[in-house]
């Protein structure tokens, strides 16, 4: 099963199409979206190396401007904006996250945007909270970009050696992957 995704992932990763796709799938998951866009990020990094800084910054654009509909949802849709965080575990009302973010503001925005706990959560809750817009967007910019070319340097530099490694044992690393995406989504209902 893992091998046909993985063979998947990496054909669309080649195609002519690859970069719209990546712009959307970042785009979304900064909003609404489960799907993290490192899932074809690497992939495309790995099979075009000379294009690993234009789909970072591809990533990056994509990724802010979703994060503003992110916060639209949170400062205009109040509803939907607490059924997606409900959908990701945090059922927490307005005050709550008018606390966290009086509190904390800019340093959950630039530490969470590096992790890879779904950015739609701070976006959101950020609007929720009616966070400084300015604030927000520069620190996305930062944040989002440092992590996007992050992945990008690493697998661009050392891609070819981590890549067959990761082929040869492609099936203990999906479950190792999904015991991590696993952990940490129970470590942020528990903690966070």
């Amino acid at each position: 099963m893992f091998r046909k995704m993985y063979d998947w992932v990496m054909r669309l990763a080649a195609s002519r199409h690859a970069p719209a796709s990546l712009a959307v799938v970042s785009f979304t998951e900064s909003s609404f979206f489960p799907i993290p866009p490192d899932v074809m990020l690497g992939p495309m990094v790995l099979a075009k190396r000379e294009k690993a800084f234009v789909y970072a910054a591809i990533c990056t654009v994509a990724s802010v401007f979703g994060g503003l509909l992110g916060y639209a949802i949170g400062v205009w849709l109040d509803p939907l904006g607490h059924t997606i965080l409900r959908l990701f575990g945090h059922p927490e009302g307005p005050e709550e996250f008018q606390k966290w973010f009086s509190q904390w503001g800019l340093m959950v925005i630039l530490i969470k945007g590096l992790t890879p706990i779904p950015y739609k959560l701070v976006t959101i809750s950020a609007g929720l909270a009616h966070f400084d817009l300015f604030t927000f967007i520069w620190a996305s910019i930062v944040t989002r970009g440092a992590r996007f070319f992050a992945v990008a340097a690493v697998l661009k530099y050392w891609g070819p050696a981590m890549l067959a490694e990761f082929e040869r044992r492609l099936n203990l690393y999906a479950t190792l992957g999904i015991i991590v995406l696993v952990g940490g989504f129970v470590a942020l209902k528990v903690f966070g």
